[in-house]
């Protein structure tokens, strides 16, 4: 108990040393620090945690009771502070709801209820704690060099990058505390410290465009904290307990007692992990530097949204309608942000409705709710953070080197940043094509899904499937396209940056490589936990082939990562004379010259937000509105 702690604490108390820190060496010592404290304390209760099981502990706080009551009224307080100085009426107004209802439920309606047991841990938690401490901490190091570049870019601006530290090491604080509380209170707080924080940083530029976009973010997912809210009170009232593991045992003898409580901490999970209509805050928070688009997408916000969900999968596969939910929520929004992506050339967007997309399957899966579909959900998870957190530092490095995150602008990088390229390409393999664990969770989702029969979400994979195989495999082919020899600029990277993309590409290809071990020793415990039986949609065979398969494929991706001397280099072949070689001219049939392009097709009358955003809005809606109708209509016996 005394690790979880450090975990919980350590965070903060390197957040207020960043707070109060203003010189760049300084700073990046105590990143660098705190980030090897935190990680090493993250291995060391995952290994220990893996070796004694799942473990509740006895430990009751009135103290962290109320610094819990008075951390959220600060949340609202802080969020209403801002809303009135932007004057935004939405946020002010969900701010007011959310503070008086957090202050009646901690003073009034909780008061007398003991959850002896608020600490706990087992392997889904476990998974996070390293997803939170390795992923969460290699950004931290990684936004050294980058804010250290971003703000020579912004020179003229006032320099915040000591709030910014601060904010991501209280971020990684407040995950801790939300997947290490079995205490539905304390979940409550670190649920809302991760909202605020994103709040902030996605509103670090000040600008007015960021300041729209945080408060998007905010009022969303302050609605979920409602929610949130509304359940914690109706269990409180019905089941006399905050105890969430008790929640859980009660929910699955009786799902028609937990029927509201279970739609409201749905509707919480999916604003959370940003699904359609909910999707937008988070491609507006693409507006805020690179490490905060990293540590949203891949560690931090969104997970939180899908690990409750999938702690909840035993009461999906009771009771219809909430699982009904979030199947088709989910799997409407992997299909349809699939195809989205296709029209985007902004790397970042493509990045964020892959995330989207994503996401959506895991929610989907989570609504399925057998042992089967919550194997490939964790991997999923697991694989998404790793890869997407490369992919994310990848770009913004390149965006910074090269002046632009559009793909179509991305023609020769293979030969000016050879090493970033490469660990681009791996993350996006990593995404989508065998034999790496992305696609093997995949296939084991599409099998859970034709065994439990779930024909509605076999379509939705299949055509978000094909989507997604288009718009990675038409960035893949811009980064392999290699002609001509401009400059190498690589070695203006920052040492930071490269130490965070190269420890998240070892990591990946290390995880593709073991994904044997992982399911043997982390994810089947798990299941045999919660279900009494470890199910597996894929034998023992297939994900050892597969992982054989990736060091193959590793080895031929990483030779040559440091370059060869004696490569040689051939002009590109053009359709007529050519002119120069450099800059992929030729002369034409009528004598004319002409510079060679590759572009993608992006069939945006197709496949633009324009088109497809409305269909899921109100689509997704629609399973909303009705399900809430449902729940309430049962707590009023009218259904």
């Amino acid at each position: 108990m005394l690790a979880i702690g450090v975990l919980i604490l350590s965070p903060l108390i390197a957040g207020c040393i960043l707070l109060c820190c203003r010189g760049d060496i300084s700073r990046n010592v105590i990143v660098a620090l705190s980030s090897v404290v935190i990680a090493l304390a993250s291995i060391y209760v995952f290994v220990s945690g893996i070796t004694s099981g799942p473990q509740f502990f006895t430990f009751e706080s009135q103290i962290v009771d109320v610094v819990c009551t008075i951390v959220g009224a600060l949340l609202s307080i802080i969020v209403l502070a801002f809303s009135i100085k932007y004057k935004n009426i939405w946020a002010f107004l969900l701010a007011c709801i959310q503070l008086v209802g957090s202050l009646f439920f901690d003073l009034v309606m909780a008061s007398g209820i003991s959850v002896p047991q608020s600490l706990y841990f087992d392997n889904l938690t476990l998974v996070m704690v390293l997803i939170i401490g390795i992923v969460g901490c290699s950004i931290c190091v990684y936004a050294c060099g980058y804010m250290e570049d971003f703000q020579a870019i912004h020179a003229n601006e006032k320099d915040r990058r000591p709030i910014f530290f601060a904010i991501m090491y209280v971020f990684l604080s407040g995950m801790y505390l939300l997947v290490f509380s079995n205490n539905m209170s304390w979940m409550f707080t670190g649920w809302e410290i991760t909202t605020v924080c994103s709040f902030l940083l996605i509103s670090y530029t000040r600008t007015q465009e960021a300041i729209h976009n945080a408060f998007r973010q905010i009022i969303m997912n302050m609605a979920g904290g409602i929610a949130f809210l509304a359940a914690m009170m109706y269990v409180v009232v019905n089941i006399h307990t905050l105890n969430f593991d008790a929640f859980l045992h009660t929910g699955v003898l009786d799902p028609a007692l937990v029927l509201f409580p279970v739609v409201c901490f749905s509707f919480a999970g999916i604003t959370k992990a940003a699904q359609m209509p909910f999707h937008t805050w988070l491609l507006g928070a693409m507006v805020a530097p690179t490490p905060t688009s990293a540590l949203l997408h891949s560690s931090t916000m969104v997970k939180a949204g899908v690990f409750m969900l999938i702690k909840m999968a035993p009461l999906y596969a009771v009771s219809p309608v909430p699982s009904l939910m979030l199947i088709l929520i989910g799997g409407i929004t992997f299909c349809l942000a699939s195809f989205i992506a296709i029209s985007q050339s902004n790397a970042k967007r493509v990045l964020a409705y892959s995330t989207v997309a994503n996401l959506g399957l895991i929610v989907a899966l989570a609504g399925v709710g057998t042992a089967e579909a919550i194997w490939a959900a964790i991997f999923l998870i697991v694989f998404h953070a790793v890869a997407k957190s490369l992919m994310f530092l990848c770009v913004g490095t390149a965006e910074h080197h090269i002046g632009s995150r559009n793909i179509e602008e991305m023609d020769q990088l293979f030969q000016r940043m050879p090493k970033l390229s490469r660990a681009m390409m791996i993350g996006a393999m990593i995404m989508f094509i065998a034999p790496f664990g992305m696609l093997v969770a995949k296939w084991a989702t599409l099998v859970t899904l034709i065994d439990s029969q779930q024909y509605a979400l076999i379509f939705l994979m299949l055509f978000g499937s094909a989507a997604t195989f288009a718009f990675w495999a038409k960035w893949l082919g811009k980064l392999a396209g290699v002609s001509g020899e401009p400059e190498n600029i690589e070695g203006t990277v920052h040492k930071s940056e490269r130490f965070a993309i190269g420890l998240m590409l070892v990591i990946a290809l290390v995880l593709s490589a073991t994904i044997p071990l992982s399911s043997a020793f982390v994810v089947e415990p798990y299941l045999v936990y919660v279900f009494g039986a470890s199910h597996v949609a894929l034998g023992p065979d297939m994900l050892v082939c597969a992982s054989i398969l990736t060091v193959a494929v590793a080895i031929v991706m990483l030779t040559g990562m440091h370059g060869n001397k004696q490569t040689r280099h051939i002009d590109a072949y053009f359709s007529g004379v050519a002119k120069n070689a450099d800059l992929r001219t030729y002369v034409g049939a009528k004598g004319q010259v002409y510079a060679a392009t590759q572009r993608n097709f992006y069939l945006d009358n197709w496949f633009g937000e324009a088109r497809i955003t409305p269909i899921a809005d109100i689509s997704t809606i629609c399973v909303i509105v009705i399900c809430f109708a449902i729940a309430i209509g049962h707590i009023f016996g009218l259904v």
